[in-house]
């Protein structure tokens, strides 16, 4: 939990004089940040245990807006022993204590983390849980499961989405951009937040994406709108107003090969587009965007691969892509489906069987909405968005 707002102010006011910022940082109060900004599992065998040798650690920006800390091992893999690690804002203490052993075979694990200053709390639960090979072809995301994410120590709540694996465990593989939307709206209630549950789905819930204006804060930094956004992977709030492109992290474990992306999706444009400075553009109509990317998680020496907002489909290392075209503006529900389309990289089949691939879906009010520019008011409406795969492994 960053309280930059705060920090900001601070060394606003010890920079008015010399002195006084000698003074200030003289006087320096506890830290009030109670997060984890980094965990870790050792194991002896790692290559036994985990897909891929990243899978045993989990950094900030993975952690900064979830309470859930998952790590993935293989099917089989003994997890009553095991001593998870924890890297704490300066000056934190963490209950029970990082490298404690704890048998994670059937519960997540409670920690709470205070703040130096011993006036702030947050609670992370750790799960391990098994990675299995997908056995569907046909996967479908229904959007039937979300909450409200409390802001830790704050009256600020927005929703996520999740996916079940199974009647006890649960995926945050869905992310948007409703934590940096927070930062300069902090006064917002969910359902004025960008992206929102839609009660009258295609089947059951659906998604709402809206193009919303930021606040004061943001509109200082020229980022004037928040297009509704949705997409496998993470996003890392605090980077949202200083680098907003690195903020999206895009991207799942797949271990498919994917061959058809479609689903169904309401659409209506905002009145006036605007670019980045506030400055409108007569004649130009805002766009939707729903597309699908396929790529390798790991480079020539092994490091992870993630594809951000600048590269999201431009990455050397995207296999295929399945982009809707021709969004059009409706009140109707239509379907759309469209094909991958594979080039530059064959499949390696026994990567793809070891979880070597990431695949993400996005969806946006405004397809230029990671610049910045778009009509407030632009609406995307999605639901029942599905993957059909290849049959076989051959």
């Amino acid at each position: 939990m960053k309280r930059k707002t705060k920090t900001w102010l601070l060394l606003l006011a010890c920079a008015a004089t010399t002195p006084i910022l000698v003074s200030c940082f003289k006087d320096e109060p506890a830290n009030a940040e109670c997060d984890i900004e980094k965990a870790w599992i050792h194991f002896d065998n790692p290559a036994e245990v985990v897909w891929n040798l990243n899978d045993t650690i989990q950094e900030d920006s993975a952690l900064v807006n979830r309470d859930l800390i998952v790590f993935k091992v293989k099917p089989n893999t003994d997890r009553s022993h095991l001593a998870p690690c924890f890297k704490l804002t300066p000056g934190a203490t963490i209950m029970p204590a990082s490298g404690s052993v704890h048998d994670f075979t059937h519960d997540t694990i409670s920690y709470t983390v205070t703040s130096e200053d011993g006036e702030w709390r947050r609670t992370y639960r750790v799960a391990v849980q098994e990675q299995r090979r997908t056995t569907l072809d046909v996967i479908t995301y229904r959007f039937e499961h979300f909450s409200l994410y409390q802001v830790p120590n704050s009256s600020a709540s927005y929703y996520t989405w999740y996916e079940m694996l199974s009647e006890t465990e649960h995926e945050d593989i869905w992310a948007s951009g409703n934590g940096g939307f927070k930062l300069s709206n902090f006064s917002a209630k969910p359902d004025e937040y960008p992206t929102t549950p839609l009660a009258e789905g295609y089947q059951g819930y659906g998604v709402k994406l809206v193009t919303r204006k930021t606040g004061p804060i943001a509109q200082a930094v020229n980022k004037r709108i928040a297009a509704g956004n949705l997409f496998l992977g993470s996003f890392d709030p605090t980077n949202a107003l200083t680098d907003a492109m690195r903020a999206t992290h895009f991207g799942v474990r797949f271990d498919k090969k994917p061959l058809t992306f479609s689903g169904w999706y309401k659409y209506q444009p905002g009145e006036k587009f605007q670019n980045q400075d506030g400055s409108v553009v007569d004649g130009k109509q805002d766009v939707g965007t729903i597309y699908a990317i396929l790529y390798r998680n790991t480079d020539e020496s092994g490091l992870p691969v993630t594809l951000y907002g600048d590269n999201v489909q431009t990455s050397p290392y995207i296999v295929a892509k399945a982009i809707v075209t021709n969004i059009e503006a409706t009140d109707q529900w239509t379907h759309f489906s469209v094909d991958f389309n594979y080039f530059g990289m064959d499949i390696d089949y026994q990567q793809l069987s070891e979880f070597g691939y990431n695949l993400t879906i996005v969806c946006s009010s405004s397809v230029d909405g990671a610049y910045f520019q778009g009509a407030v008011g632009s609406t995307l409406c999605v639901d029942e968005l599905t993957i059909t795969c290849e049959k076989e492994i051959l």
